[in-house]
């Protein structure tokens, strides 16, 4: 059953980009701290890129600082310095032990950018998941025309494709709504 394989792989394939949207959405900032918001930065240390959570436990002491205690005390420069040197515009600082970054409430017109760029990853992800229902309904189109799929099992597949890709297309526009709301919110 090529055709079962064809829906399977496309609707794995939309869940995914659902899920790479919501993992980019999660590291927007929105004015209060999130461990989340360091996720995405590599840093240079011991001569090769790692994750901040490689490195030591990131921390939400309070809704303003996120905390970083480094499991080696001697690379607290190393991360203070790529933290300051990250594109999030954060200062951190540390008392020789542990790394304090201090999240500001976002301006009005930051909030705006930030609403911006959440709308940019949402139209990438969408337009993700038009390209897969495209090559869904190309590879059914396929197998119908090899007569692997009969006409009318095609059309009820490309129904279903298209169903898949409304309802993802559905829960992108609510993961935006929701961000929207959190970063708005003052």
């Amino acid at each position: 059953m090529p055709h079962t394989v064809t829906m399977k792989e496309a609707k794995d394939k939309m869940d995914k980009s659902v899920q790479a949207l919501h993992q980019e959405l999660g590291n927007l900032r929105t004015g209060r701290a999130n461990p989340g918001l360091l996720d995405a930065l590599e840093l240079e240390v011991y001569g090769s890129k790692m994750k901040l959570n490689q490195l030591g436990t990131v921390t939400v002491p309070d809704s303003h600082t996120i905390a970083i205690d480094l499991w080696d005390k001697t690379q607290i420069n190393t991360v203070e310095k790529a933290l300051r040197t990250s594109p999030l515009d954060i200062n951190p600082s540390n008392d020789g032990r542990v790394i304090r970054v201090p999240i500001p409430p976002l301006t009005e017109e930051r909030r705006r950018d930030m609403v911006k760029l959440a709308g940019k990853f949402v139209e990438e992800a969408k337009v993700s998941v038009r390209n897969i229902r495209r090559h869904a309904i190309e590879t059914i189109k396929a197998l119908q025309k090899d007569g692997k799929v009969p006409e009318d099992n095609a059309h009820r597949l490309t129904d279903e494709i298209q169903k898949m890709t409304d309802k993802h297309i559905k829960d992108m526009d609510a993961a935006m709504k929701a961000k929207e709301e959190d970063i708005m919110e003052v």
